[in-house]
């Protein structure tokens, strides 16, 4: 356990660099790094890694070696340059514990351009709120922990425990870069990956299935449609059969011990579809990408059954799909919910880091989004901690973060570091 005077001396040290921090936000934010784009702002954290002095792992992922893994999601997209950064600090003699400090790199589309009231990767800091696609989700907490580990430093002090920072791609689709650091054989004691959580401890979260609806109709001129079948209109047949299997399963939710609080917990959604060669045409063919929610101890696979047990009812009671069903595929997310469980240890020392800097107890979240703590807790059995910022419009327009919540976030994972890993006079 930390002292008072070795606390203030860190939160201050954090307060001294915040406007360091702030920068490098900005900078980071800056880079678009949607999917397949994520590289330049791995190029930014090794850079930043090495500067300070960290062994740098830096590796292109191979999904031949992740394919039969715990919580693998299939990859659609080209991810040959895809790649994975790992610092790594160790200490002289290691007599704390060690952990894991990761955040994720790749952002969400910024859709139209228009509808943002400042441009996405052109971050703007205003009334307190840091602006752009990322700010909030999850590029502050990243940079956050690195000057967490920073104001350690500044403070003249250095971890007992060894330590990787980890910056990752595919959290936002698959998690294969999250899985890719496992495979390579990292470990800790504990891990903490700071996702804006609203300053509240994530204590269960959902899993994420997602699934494509491949839908074939019979074109035929507009004038005749009636003699066609309209793949476009058949595809809402089926998204209102899901729908309808996203009540039953909140039901379901009624009888679990966190969910139970929520009033609308599992949520499906049709977020992509494209259908369609010609206005004065029947449309021959609609694919529908989807998302659908699952709680902590349902079955990835007992689920897959279940949507294609839902999608085949609906195509039977459909006048054209019943001779010609559709297609599912499963295009990403494959993904167990999460239980932070079997982690007294990390969360006693978060605790003590979280009241000295807010005060009292750290509130719980049950949450309804999925973050990568799943594959530690549930591959490796390393309690796994999500906690950080707050903001809004994540995966939205004008997404932001709060800043002074991202002070007091960056002050808290600061302590708990300290507090987890141990701290020494360096020399």
């Amino acid at each position: 356990m930390i002292t008072n005077d070795i606390a203030r001396r860190i939160v201050d040290a954090v307060d001294d660099g915040f406007d360091r921090q702030l920068a490098a936000t900005c900078d980071f934010v800056a880079i678009p790094s949607t999917r397949g784009a994520e590289g330049p702002c791995q190029d930014m954290i090794g850079d930043l890694l090495r500067e300070r002095g960290y062994e740098v792992d830096d590796w292109h992922i191979d999904l031949s070696e992740l394919k039969d893994l715990r919580g693998y999601g299939p990859v659609e997209t080209d991810v040959s340059k895809g790649r994975t950064v790992v610092g790594t600090y160790r200490p002289p003699s290691s007599v704390g514990k060690s952990l894991i400090l990761q955040g994720h790199c790749d952002v969400v589309p910024a859709g139209p351009l228009d509808m943002w009231e400042t441009p996405p990767f052109s971050p703007v800091i205003k009334d307190g709120k840091m602006y752009g696609r990322g700010a909030c989700d999850m590029k502050s907490g990243t940079i956050g922990a690195l000057y967490a580990l920073d104001a350690i430093s500044a403070a003249g002090l250095k971890p007992t425990g060894r330590i990787h920072f980890q910056s990752v791609i595919e959290e936002e689709s698959t998690g294969v870069g999250a899985l890719s650091t496992l495979q390579r054989g990292y470990r800790a004691d504990a891990c903490f990956i700071p996702e804006p959580t609203d300053c509240k401890m994530v204590r269960s979260q959902v899993g994420v299935i997602w699934f494509r609806l491949k839908v074939r109709g019979f074109p035929v001129h507009v004038f005749e449609a009636g003699s066609g079948a309209n793949a476009i209109t058949a595809a809402y047949h089926l998204i209102q059969a899901l729908e309808q299997l996203e009540s039953e399963w909140n039901e379901r939710a009624r009888s679990d011990r966190y969910f139970k609080t929520l009033q609308h917990p599992i949520n499906f959604n049709p977020g992509i579809i494209k259908g369609g060669d010609w206005a004065s045409s029947v449309p021959a063919w609609c694919d529908v990408d989807c998302r659908i929610a699952i709680l902590p101890g349902w079955s990835v696979s007992e689920c897959q059954k279940e949507i294609l047990s839902c999608v085949a009812a609906a195509a039977r009671h459909h006048r054209f799909l019943s001779n010609n069903p559709p297609i599912v595929e499963w295009s990403g997310f494959l993904s167990e919910g999460y239980e932070l469980t079997n982690a007294a240890e990390p969360e006693a020392a978060f605790d003590r880091a979280y009241n000295a800097v807010f005060g009292g107890a750290v509130e719980d979240l049950v949450f309804t989004a999925l973050t990568d703590t799943r594959f530690y807790g549930l591959n490796y059995d390393i309690p796994s901690l999500c906690f950080g910022a707050s903001g809004a419009a994540m995966h939205g327009f004008n997404e932001y973060v709060d800043l002074d919540s991202l002070r007091k976030s960056t002050k808290a994972t600061a302590l708990f570091i300290a507090e987890w890993c141990g701290v020494e006079k360096a020399a």
